[in-house]
């Protein structure tokens, strides 16, 4: 009898020493102490080459694959465990539903896995804020998600792909980052996806959050948060794109003096299930031109959207336009294009403006 405790005894601790051995391996197998973040690679400016060293405009986007991007900054390997993936390659210009619903439903997955800490995003900068937003609406998970570019190809004197990226890569794996919604980074300043736009064609501060301002820095490979957006997102946010294949189509309609009706028509001719109209100061509508086509296509079941070209402030409910006799919809602070993808969404779950308006109030 005492034989066969013996060997239970034995035979129990050498099963606690190889667990522990294997903990002890999966420890050193993550780098002790540091996070799990995915690079995910969408190509752009970050990823392009020039002619020459000096080539700043006129440059390939694209071009680079997410490896080289990685081992251009082999300073990643001391604050994070990087893994990378190539989701596709093109330039910002060219993003487009099918591929907004491809990268999401990446993130969602892998953001679902017990070893990703963060996500990193590379991603050209034309539509940086439209995909950041995208992202901030249907990512389901309250871990850090970082969409970063950069303004000057790779192959450029101070290219600032590489700097932009090592920040992204401490922000997505930082404790700082956690709830806060999906980042914008680039220039060491860390923006929300709601409220960024790029405000100059070619300068590398060209990401700004105009007069609600940024939410931080990065400095010292730390970030420094000073403020968070109070609108819903990610993981408390109602919109689910897991099973869909298509987003509605919504249309921008831009403001301008002599303005005519001949987009809304084409627009809505075109299928289109919703229109954003871009209006000039509060979303004002001209008459006699295009206030009727709005009203007309509304009849028809398309969804109507007053936004602003001005790209600041609140657009006022029945304030340029009698939105409740319109059974029109308002933007609130969001511009055009964000409104657009708002809008798209909503109309995955609805067509009832009122529920439409309640959604523009929360998000």
């Amino acid at each position: 009898m005492l034989q066969f405790r013996v060997r239970d005894h034995m035979m129990a601790t050498m099963s606690v020493l190889f667990a522990l051995l294997m903990i002890v391996d999966v420890a050193n197998a993550r780098g002790p102490g540091l996070p799990n973040v995915m690079v995910l690679a969408t190509g752009g400016t970050i990823a392009g080459s020039g002619a020459s060293s000096t080539t700043v405009v006129g440059y390939t986007a694209a071009t680079v694959g997410i490896e080289t991007l990685l081992n251009a900054v082999p300073e990643l390997k001391t604050v994070a465990n990087v893994k990378g993936e190539q989701v596709f390659q093109i330039a910002s210009e060219n993003m487009n539903n099918d591929y907004w619903l491809k990268l999401a439903k990446r993130v969602n997955t892998l953001l679902a896995q017990d070893d990703v800490d963060g996500i990193v995003i590379t991603h050209g900068t034309d539509t940086i804020e439209e995909t950041s937003y995208f992202l901030n609406l249907v990512v389901k998970s309250k871990k850090p998600v970082v969409v970063v570019g950069a303004m000057r190809p790779s192959t450029a004197i101070s290219a600032d792909g590489p700097i932009n990226l090592f920040n992204a890569v401490i922000l997505a794996g930082s404790e700082e980052a956690v709830g806060k919604g999906v980042l914008v980074a680039l220039n060491d300043q860390i923006n929300a996806a709601r409220d960024v736009t790029k405000n100059n064609t070619s300068t590398a501060d060209t990401f700004r959050t105009p007069e609600l301002g940024f939410l931080g820095y990065m400095q010292g490979n730390k970030p420094y948060f000073y403020r968070q957006s109070t609108r819903r997102h990610t993981a408390d946010s109602e919109f689910d794109v897991s099973n869909l294949d298509v987003l509605p189509q919504v249309d921008i309609v831009y403001g301008y003096a002599n303005m005519n009706r001949v987009a809304i028509d084409a627009f809505v001719a075109a299928g289109a299930k919703g229109v954003v109209h871009a209006g000039v100061g509060d979303g004002s509508l001209a008459r006699p031109a295009v206030e009727p086509a709005l009203d007309e296509a509304r009849k028809k079941g398309v969804v109507i959207v007053r936004s602003s070209r001005v790209g600041n402030g609140i657009v006022a409910r029945n304030g340029e336009a009698k939105d409740d006799e319109h059974d029109f919809v308002v933007s609130d602070t969001l511009n055009p294009q964000k409104a657009r993808i708002l809008l798209m969404l909503a109309l995955t779950k609805t067509t009832d403006t009122k529920v439409i308006q309640r959604m523009f109030y929360a998000y």
